[in-house]
């Protein structure tokens, strides 16, 4: 009897993908378990998942969410969410609110205040010496900083927000993350209103001037907060430990700070983190996927990482190549769903490298890379710490 693979696939090293995922035949489509024991569809194929990140025959609704497969404990993504009847008309809302806010006016406007809290967390780090964690000292302030700026959080509340955001993304303990859930949406909700009897120059303030109600505006402060923020921190981690891994490619872009756009997006490329097994869809209808029977309901997960890791798309994809010519990876989506946070997190991505390379061009990992510890209780996995010193 064929033994069905358990998720989640746990990875040996930062920069390389689960051994179980080696394994896997390319070109097809996998039957898995969730952590929560649950049956789904693993797909992993550049070609396959690009494809069904754009099909309307997947969603992120079910019409049974009660019973519907999970994914793993977080109450923010272990589960299905939205309106089955309604899904598509929603996201569709959605994004044309949010969408003005990521637009090139805006982020122009929001670069240099970018570069600013990059600088003075560079300057702290400076000021402090090495040794050093760059993850608590850089890749979780600086996304936490530029959010609430962006939202109107106050500086008072950054703190508590950044913990409710961590509780949230738990992916093991669900009591703690539908608490920490209900919290973050209480908390946002608070933030609208205030913002709705004291308006000032920021994203919530602007929400809450397009006719949208308080529980409409704070439903989309949430999708911010984690469309511009969660993801950008493990970005920041995987980028920094790739490029110190790659001592030459550090060099290259140290000598060459015309390749930090070229750099950002192979570092988002060649970043993994697969704490879920995929991105979740649910199947709304029946249909036959490259001869597969996926059946209404069934849950499939989009390997990211896996895609942007397809020797028939990316030549040598194990090899960081900050001058990479191919483009078009999947690490921010693809179609309707393309993260709409992905212009603000290319702004903090380009200030980082930028600034870090320049300022500290003898900083180094003080454990082999293999070493660094990986989190494995957050939605978004990532580092629980980046080691570095300098000279």
């Amino acid at each position: 009897m064929t033994t069905i693979p358990q998720l989640p696939f746990r990875q040996a090293s930062p920069l390389d993908i689960a051994p179980e995922l080696r394994t896997l035949q390319r070109g097809a489509v996998h039957r898995v378990r969730t952590a929560t024991g649950d049956d789904a569809w693993l797909v992993i194929d550049y070609a396959q998942v690009r494809r069904l990140l754009a099909d309307d025959r997947l969603g992120r609704s079910h019409p049974d969410p009660e019973n519907a497969p999970r994914v793993a404990e977080s109450a923010l993504f272990g589960n299905p969410v939205g309106n089955f009847e309604t899904e598509a008309s929603d996201h569709a809302q959605m994004r044309e609110l949010l969408q003005p806010h990521f637009s090139p006016r805006h982020l122009h406007a929001l670069a240099p205040r970018v570069e600013e809290l990059t600088t003075a967390l560079l300057d702290e780090l400076a000021e402090q010496g090495p040794p050093a964690d760059l993850h608590s000292k850089l890749a979780v302030p600086l996304p936490v900083l530029v959010i609430c700026e962006l939202l109107g959080v106050p500086t008072s509340d950054r703190d508590q927000f950044r913990s409710l955001c961590e509780d949230a993304g738990s992916v093991e303990d669900r009591t703690r993350s539908e608490n920490g859930l209900a919290a973050l949406f209480g908390y946002s909700l608070q933030l609208v209103q205030h913002k709705r009897a004291h308006p000032e120059d920021d994203v919530i303030s602007r929400l809450c001037g397009q006719d949208v109600d308080d529980t409409g505006a704070t439903l989309l402060t949430l999708a911010l907060i984690f469309a511009g923020h969660e993801t950008t921190v493990v970005q920041i981690d995987q980028g920094v430990l790739r490029l110190l891994a790659n001592r030459d490619q550090w060099r290259t872009l140290q000598d060459e700070p015309a390749l930090v756009p070229k750099a950002v997006e192979e570092l988002m490329r060649a970043s993994n983190f697969n704490t879920l097994g995929g991105v979740p869809r649910y199947a709304r209808t029946d249909f036959d996927f490259d001869g597969v029977p996926i059946q209404a309901g069934d849950l499939v997960l989009l390997d990211l990482g896996s895609a942007n890791r397809d020797p028939a798309v990316f030549a040598d994809p194990e090899r960081l190549d900050i001058a990479r010519e191919q483009t078009g990876h999947l690490a921010l989506g693809h179609g309707a769903h393309y993260c709409v946070g992905a212009p603000l997190a290319r702004l903090e991505l380009k200030a980082v490298f930028t600034q870090l390379i320049q300022r500290f061009p003898s900083m180094h990992l003080t454990c082999d890379p293999v070493e660094v510890p990986l989190r494995q209780d957050s939605i978004t996995g990532g580092l629980v710490e980046l080691p570095v010193s300098w000279s």
